[in-house]
């Protein structure tokens, strides 16, 4: 269960990530900017993951009481890791989109 918001969060983050990589398409396609792309990706879904457990560990479940049933508030332990890890990628491509635009705007 570790995993499974992460795992249900992948396809938008997916999705973000080829965003990421086609637009703007204004910006020259050289191999610097390829790799430059590849690795803000690879440190966006790594620091999702990160935060997501983070997330994961991060939450107190109710504590069951006499009959073992458990009050509500189990969800936050697959909300939280989803919102942490968007967060986090999202973060790291807030902050690769002005310095990809800085390093590979068009002179002149």
């Amino acid at each position: 269960m570790r995993y499974l918001a992460l795992l249900l969060l992948a396809p938008w983050l997916l999705i973000l990530g080829w965003a990421y990589a086609s637009y703007p398409k204004s910006l020259p396609r050289t191999p610097a900017r390829r790799l430059f792309d590849a690795l803000a990706l690879l440190l966006a879904f790594t620091a999702a993951a990160y935060a997501g457990l983070l997330g994961f560990d991060a939450v107190q479940l109710p504590v069951p009481d006499e009959a073992g049933r458990r009050a509500s508030g189990a969800i936050w332990q697959q909300v939280l890791p989803a919102l942490c890890g968007y967060g986090a990628f999202a973060g790291v491509l807030v902050l690769a989109l002005p310095l990809r635009a800085r390093l590979w705007r068009r002179r002149g």
